[in-house]
């Protein structure tokens, strides 16, 4: 759990991650506080995909370059969004790099939000990982997948609820490592409030949830606790039958 105090706030923020009923483990998710500016952070959850290797090489190669990226970023200095994009196409092309050089295909989805010291959030994300903007138990926003269904949903032929669960949820229209560059889509939260959460999490995890839900939780409990309790329920709705699951927490805080 990581704890920035900065001005009249703090940034609390945990991690959470489990194999779910699969044999490998191919999410990754890191927070990354800044090493030398309070305040400030990235957090970043990759799912990696193309067998029991490739997946996580792919979402291995994503934290990797963030850590890279973000240990130079000055937040006084360098554009936040020029540093998302940057992930974004360094890790794609280092995906490509790797399937060239193998017999996997790997690929990757990607969700990161860069909170700044000004108190604004930066978000990013390719394929179906999402970033979920909560104002106490509120959404306030949620990032819109790169996938088939969300397509349909997009053009009336489906509904939110009939997305859930769809048998070709998992078709994605957009992630790191395919063909076809990635969407460089950046939203911009221009200031967060005290009591305002970020949740980014993998299909494996917000697939169990409604929004109400997630706020509920996220709200109810500090970071590290509501990690838990979401993965938690994320098992027991799996049945036996629940994919990697990953996430990661950022709340903005009161000092006390």
């Amino acid at each position: 759990m990581t704890q920035q105090p900065s001005q009249n706030y703090r940034l609390s923020a945990a991690t959470g991650i489990d194999r779910g009923d699969r044999m490998y483990q191919q999410d990754q998710v890191d927070v990354i506080p800044h090493p030398r500016i309070p305040g400030c952070l990235l957090a970043v959850v990759a799912d990696g995909m193309g067998g029991k290797s490739g997946g996580r090489k792919a979402s291995d190669q994503v934290i990797m370059i963030a850590r890279q990226l973000f240990g130079s970023f000055s937040p006084t200095r360098d554009d936040p969004a020029e540093l998302l994009r940057q992930l974004v196409r360094e890790s794609h092309m280092t995906i490509r790099m790797t399937a060239i050089t193998s017999e996997q295909e790997p690929h990757s989805t990607l969700a990161a939000c860069l909170v700044t010291p000004q108190r604004a959030g930066h978000i990013i994300h390719a394929g179906d990982s999402r970033v979920y903007h909560f104002r106490g138990a509120q959404m306030v926003s949620r990032t819109k997948d790169h996938s088939l269904v969300q397509r349909l949903v997009d053009q009336g032929k489906l509904t939110e609820e009939e997305a859930q669960n769809h048998p070709q949820s998992n078709l994605l229209v957009g992630c790191l490592g395919a063909e076809e560059d990635p969407p460089l889509v950046l939203h911009r939260i221009e200031r967060l409030e005290v009591g305002d959460s970020l949740l980014l999490c993998s299909d494996g995890l917000w697939h169990y949830f409604t929004p109400r839900e997630l706020g509920t939780i996220v709200n109810a409990l500090k970071p590290s606790d509501a990690s838990k309790m979401l993965i938690s329920k994320a098992r027991q709705r799996a049945r036996g039958g629940g994919d990697n699951l990953s996430l990661a927490l950022v709340r903005l805080d009161t000092l006390t």
